[in-house]
């Protein structure tokens, strides 16, 4: 058990974020285990084949990230605005001090036993070898996270609001409480049970970052590592129906407005997918498929996302928003 004391100023620098590397590492750590997961396995089937093919299971993130326990935190950069754009994280990455980098690999180094050869020559050279990494994290969040960013997004923005609406009506305390069964708010403290590291305020940041996470449950996960907040990435709600595929029996009426070909081709995104994959659906030849994926395209429905050498197509929010709206 640990606890994280608050003072009036900590309490009031309490904030949430949307943390896109805070889904990077439970997200590869998931996709390169052989356990099927009851939730994320629609994800994982996609996902698995693609990530596979670009040789991301021998690269630097599977150095870094082991089956189990410690990440390390250059990987999850505090995030400094509400929704930090992936980009910035990744930039916030390459500029961690080479000191830090080196602390982080050898506290790997003690949990796991080894370093790989990647890890090695960051050791010695941290920004060259954070330079590629970054690399190698941009080729993952494409393939992987992006192409379903919007709806993964979706979940995440309703958590949020979900809490600030619980602090409005309830106060902080049942926030707290309300967050996690392994998380209580008592006596001016935060309790976490079953952490074995504690968690005094002297060696944290000021405040505390929440930040919910569509794949790092059941647990929670925390950093550490002063002068930044205190971080907790907990499960967000809505999660278990994250996959489940959406009633298009509406979309219909937007067959007037987009015309029926572009409306089909938004229905089969509900899967993203390539030009070649959606012609082969839809019966549309490939060429009316990128003709009118360029149309949607330009009017922020759909999105593209490099994935080897194929190019990926999803719905965007304002599309998922289109079609719920057509379904109420």
């Amino acid at each position: 058990m640990a606890e994280l004391a608050f003072s009036a100023n900590d309490l009031a620098k309490v904030r949430f974020a949307v943390s896109p590397m805070w889904e990077v590492a439970p997200s590869f750590r998931l996709l390169m285990s052989t356990t099927a997961h009851p939730v994320h396995r629609p994800w994982v089937e996609q996902v698995r084949p693609r990530v596979l093919a670009a040789g991301l299971e021998r690269g630097w993130l599977a150095e870094l990230i082991g089956p189990s326990g410690y990440v390390p935190d250059f990987l999850t950069p505090a995030p400094g605005q509400p929704a930090p754009a992936p980009a910035a994280e990744w930039d916030a990455i390459r500029a961690t001090p080479a000191d830090r980098v080196r602390q982080d690999l050898d506290h790997l180094d003690r949990h796991q036993g080894y370093l790989g050869p990647r890890l090695f020559g960051l050791r010695a050279d941290p920004p060259a070898g954070l330079a590629r990494l970054t690399q190698e994290i941009e080729t993952y969040w494409e393939s992987a996270l992006a192409p379903y960013w919007a709806r993964i997004r979706a979940v995440l923005d309703a958590d949020v609001f979900h809490r600030a609406r619980t602090v409005a009506e309830h106060g902080a305390g049942h926030l707290f409480n309300d967050l996690h069964a392994s998380v209580s708010w008592d006596d001016d403290a935060l309790t976490l049970a079953r952490r074995k590291r504690d968690m005094p305020r002297h060696r944290a940041g000021t405040g505390l970052l929440l930040i919910p996470s569509a794949f790092t449950g059941p647990g929670l996960r925390t950093r550490m590592r002063p002068p930044d907040p205190p971080q907790l990435a907990y499960p967000a709600r809505g999660v278990g129906a994250l996959w489940e595929k959406r009633p298009a029996t509406g979309a219909g009426a937007l067959s007037p407005v987009l015309g029926r070909s572009r409306t089909l081709l938004l229905t089969e995104l509900e899967t993203p997918a390539s030009t070649t994959e959606l012609a082969r659906r839809t019966g549309l030849s490939p060429a009316a498929v990128s003709q009118y994926l360029t149309a949607l395209r330009g009017a922020g429905l759909v999105s593209a996302h490099r994935a080897g050498r194929s190019v990926l197509y999803a719905r965007t929010g304002a599309a998922e928003t289109l079609l719920a709206a057509s379904c109420s």
